[in-house]
């Protein structure tokens, strides 16, 4: 395993800094003037017009950093910004000007490199005019050596145009605006959709990585990696072709090299294979060279979250020019691994394989990051760790958002998830939404096309890409399909087998590669993933493009185990609520937005949710479902105010999002391959669909697909009542207990059930017994039911649930009272500290049933923490004991730790968490007598003190339980 350091290649410096910007109306001197005679400066504080901006990112991002309009996510305050329809294109054409340090030496090369820009340009160096054409998904690189000032000094301004066709908003909203920016090859939700207010600039700016890199002579481009599997996996051949550009004026004699290495502990880096090829290249040329294979026996295979280590080998491509030296070098982090896949015979779903073992995928949708773009390395690796945290094994990149950015591939490569890559088609914008539009997608089909295969040279390395999709419900017109079914042809390496599973005979000699040039992968485009058309074809929903996914509200919980709620074997979008917590809202809404939903109750004995304008803006779903689903948050009692409301949406999140994947899991391979979310966060401060809100809070739901995703789980079927044992891993396992405990809420436990000794074979779901409590004569309204999976040779834990459930056509509203119940608790916590970096262990002892104990919040080990001194890198810090008063005895209910600020200034109803923070478990209850170990990890910002709370259903005030001072 390496570490999770995604490298820059050597030569490279990243222009991210000293950037302004300006309105180009507003700008008196033209691009030669700005990059000679005339530049603004970049120094603090900026003269007007000028501003400082941020790049990477968008216009309008940038006039949110400088305070120049409201921040659209809060609130309603994208209502108060300028919409590019209204205000023309113009309005948001924009300078982005920055200067930078550059002196070559004699013979070396520089480029300039854009990675995205939205949605084309002019750019001025030096005086210099050049121009970026139209499309947002493609690179640019410009060849700059000969403009370059002799000192070192380079002035760079770049003006940018917004899309051609921004489109207008129609007064009903809807998916994709008016559709016009699907005549453009951009992405389509900053129109707006169900669940984004439309971007009022449609991301115009210089939105991807901006570097200049320096070369000798001959430049590196493009390689391409592949690696071919034989005997089991036993040998191994990588494959790797290159192009090589000779930009000088004579034949370059050149040394080109791979290397391929892995890192050993203590970060001791391992060459696995060193190989070096001689070739002459003619001047003012580019050749594609394709090495010898490399051979590997028995390399450490990259797999899949849960299934196995994400082993990844860097691989080093570079070349030596004779009488100058090194003149280029690339690298890329490479998991040796196969994936494929096919239409299951026994589901109609597509089922995937990696390594030849069938995965049951367990995932969610993803829009992108950041709505304006603000994407960054930090982010990303949240927001991939919180996907793996979920146990989850896919993520499908939506059409109508981004290709996503190689940061993005970087973190799912290393934690192991799979992603599906759309490309930028979706039914509602071309030529199936309401009204009709763009029937033959973009204007420009060459740009499409363009932009899509040089997406895919950017991403087409990365162990967890897992294949491409033509659009989001939609296929891409006939001409542009039928291109990307030939460039994405797979080699006859990845065809062992066909649509139906069945072995397709093709010679795989791995020696025909070297005999025969035009056989060795590297040299397809892609040639290892398989290509689908669109996410409702082949294999996914009905396979024949009609709208057979969702749905995309509240459920009853127990439907999702029915085998009428979804007929068809893999769906590409289920979704359901996504309430955040109470603070959350706070902090992104005034407080007109804190004002819960009235509850209408209907002649038909329904409840209908009526959201403040505030949350309707921001697309809330409701809890409730009339004629179909009572309100789940009613169940629970009236909801006080925002806290009692938000607090009982967690509660919703949790059930309905466990009993969606329990549901799937509880049918996995029988009838379903694979399920993915819709979505798991949003892009901005959205209220629906989401595991974890804009700010990267998790929402319980979060912690309710953590446990229903677990490779080896224990599950309630909701339905009919019997307790499963799922196996979604390749191992038997043996010698299996599974104790089922019913506790009431006055603390007993009136039911008990061990079964023992049994086996769960490998990628099966076994029902083991009937939970028969409801039936017995004394059935409490209200319980919690816990299930315990052990391996029983070493009587390890391997899987806990617990559930609270009621009886048939019951509710939960004997759990009000239940909140007045002080369950007491210990808590021991260890502290780990490395530079900003907090890691603790809080472990968590219900001791209700404990035998004379004094309640009384006393703190064992005083003032352990006033020991704490500065401390040095990597030094555990001993425990602290502390408990919660209580004189109730029963289960402590759905306990949640959050990481607070302790400082003392900060403002009443300030939003004091620290955020992210990855939790091992959240929302967790415990019965009597039981304990659990939670993990925290976060980042803590400089000169903040952090503080852990503890609240829960019987500990609604909260209770700090832990503070470094």
């Amino acid at each position: 395993m390496v570490n999770n350091v995604m490298k820059e290649a050597q030569g490279k410096m990243i222009l991210d800094s000293e950037w302004v910007a300006a309105r180009s109306t507003e700008v008196q001197f033209s691009g030669i003037q700005l990059t000679t005679t005339n530049p603004p400066s970049t120094a603090a504080p900026t003269s007007p017009p000028w501003m400082h901006a941020l790049v990477p990112g968008t216009v309008l991002g940038t006039l949110v950093k400088n305070k120049v309009v409201p921040d659209p996510f809060y609130g309603l305050g994208n209502e108060a910004i300028l919409d590019i329809a209204d205000s023309g294109r113009d309005y948001y054409t924009f300078w982005f000007f920055t200067t930078f340090q550059c002196k070559l030496s004699v013979n070396q090369k520089c480029d300039l490199n854009f990675r995205g820009i939205n949605y084309s340009a002019d750019v001025y160096l030096n005086g210099h005019k050049m121009v970026l054409p139209k499309g947002m998904f493609r690179r640019h690189s410009l060849d700059v050596t000969g403009i370059l000032n002799p000192d070192g000094s380079n002035l760079l301004a770049v003006l940018v145009h917004p899309p051609d066709h921004p489109g207008t908003i129609p007064p009903q909203g809807g998916q994709g605006g008016d559709h016009e920016i699907g005549k453009d090859v951009a992405t389509q939700y900053v129109e707006g959709w169900d669940w984004i207010a439309p971007i009022r600039d449609r991301n115009t700016g210089i939105w991807d990585e901006v570097s200049i890199f320096i070369t000798g002579p001959v430049k590196i481009t493009d390689p391409h990696l592949v690696s071919s599997f034989f005997d089991n996996y036993k040998r191994v051949y990588l494959h790797a072709t290159t192009e090589v550009e000779n930009r000088s004026s004579s034949a370059a004699e050149c040394s080109l090299k791979i290397q391929v290495t892995t890192e050993l502990e203590g970060s001791v880096q391992l060459v696995e294979k060193l190989q070096t090829q001689m070739l002459s290249v003619p001047p003012k040329s580019r050749v594609q060279f394709t090495f010898p294979e490399l051979f590997f026996y028995k390399p450490n295979l990259w797999w899949p979250n849960g299934m196995g280590k994400q082993n990844l080998y860097d691989v080093v491509i570079s070349i030596d020019v004779e009488g100058f030296g090194e003149s280029d070098t690339w690298s890329h982090l490479f998991g040796f691994r196969k994936i494929e896949s096919h239409i299951d015979d026994a589901t109609g779903g597509r089922l995937f394989k990696v390594n030849g073992e069938p995965i049951f995928i367990r995932g969610g949708n993803w829009i992108l990051s950041d709505g304006l773009l603000r994407l960054s390395k930090k982010r990303y690796e949240t927001d991939i760790k919180f996907h793996a945290d979920m146990n989850f094994k896919m993520i499908r990149c939506w059409g109508g958002g981004l290709a996503e950015r190689p940061e993005f591939y970087h973190y799912c490569d290393y934690y192991g998830i799979l992603v599906w890559q759309e490309f930028w088609i979706t039914g509602d914008v071309d030529g199936r939404g309401i009204p009709v539009s763009n029937p033959n997608g973009p204007l420009d089909h060459d740009l499409f096309l363009f932009c899509a295969r040089d997406t895919i040279k950017l991403l087409r390395n990365h162990a967890s890409l897992a294949l491409w999709v033509g659009g989001n419900e939609q296929i891409p017109p006939k001409d542009i399909n039928a291109a990307l079914k030939s460039d994405l042809k797979l080699h006859p390496f990845f065809k062992h087998v066909n649509e139906n599973g069945k072995p397709v005979v093709v010679d795989l000699t791995p020696s025909s590669a070297t005999t025969n040039s035009s056989a060795d992968p590297s040299q397809y485009l892609d040639g290892t993933r398989i290509y689908i058309q669109g996410s409702l074809w082949d294999g996914f929903a009905d396979g024949k493009g009609n709208f057979t996914d969702g749905p995309y509200e509240i459920q009853n919980p127990e439907d999702f185990f029915k085998d009428s709620f979804y007929k068809y074997g893999f769906n590409p979008e289920v979704g359901s609520v996504g309430m955040p917590v109470a603070a959350t809202i706070r902090a992104t809404m005034p407080p007109e937005g804190w004002q819960i939903p009235l509850f209408n109750e209907l002649s038909n004995g329904y409840v209908e949710e009526v959201p403040n304008p505030i949350w309707k803006y921001h697309k809330y779903i409701p809890y409730s479902k009339p004629t179909m689903v009572h309100d789940q948050i009613q169940l629970y009692g009236i909801a006080k105010d925002l806290d009692d409301f938000c607090f009982k949406a967690q509660l919703v999140n949790y059930i309905q999002y466990r009993a969606l994947l329990e549901g799937w899991t509880s049918r996995m391979w029988r009838k379903y391959t694979g399920v993915l979310i819709w979505k798991t966060q949003n892009p901005w401060t959205g209220l629906r669909g989401q595991f974890y809100d804009h700010l990267l809070d998790q929402t319980a739901g979060f912690y309710g697909c953590r446990c229903a995703a677990e490779p080896i789980h224990v599950q309630l079927n909701l339905d009919t009542y019997f307790i499963e044992a799922v196996n979604t891993t390749s191992e038997k396992l043996s010698n299996m207990a599974i104790e089922a405990s019913v506790w009431d809420l006055d603390g007993m436990c009136p039911y008990y059930k061990v079964h023992e000794s049994f086996t769960m074979l490998p990628r099966t779901v076994t029902p083991i017994f009937e939970m028969d409590y409801p039936k017995s004569e004394n059935a409490k309204p209200v319980y919690f039911l816990l299930l315990k999976l052990y391996d029983k040779s070493d009587n390890r834990v391997l899987s806990r649930n617990l559930y609270w459930l009621h009886l048939p056509g019951g509710d939960y509203k004997l759990l009000e009272p239940y909140r007045k119940k002080k369950i007491p608790l210990k808590i021991t916590s260890e502290i780990f500290v490395k530079g900003s970096t907090y890691r603790f262990k809080m472990h968590v002892e219900n001791i209700s049933k404990a035998p004379n104990t004094e309640n009384s919040s006393t703190e064992h080990e005083l003032g352990w923490f006033k020991r704490l001194h500065r401390c040095i890198g990597g030094k555990n810090n001993g425990l602290k004991v502390s408990e919660i008063k209580g004189n109730g005895i029963g289960v402590a209910f759905f306990l949640q730790f959050s990481v607070h600020s302790s400082n003392k200034d900060h403002k009443e109803g300030e939003d004091t968490r620290i955020l992210p923070v990855h939790y091992s478990d959240n929302y967790f209850s415990l019965v009597p007598g039981e304990a659990m170990t939670v993990k925290i990890c976060f980042e803590v910002p400089e000169g903040v003190t952090p503080r852990i709370t503890l609240q829960g259903w019987n500990y609604s005030e909260g209770h700090t339980v832990l503070e470094a001072l």
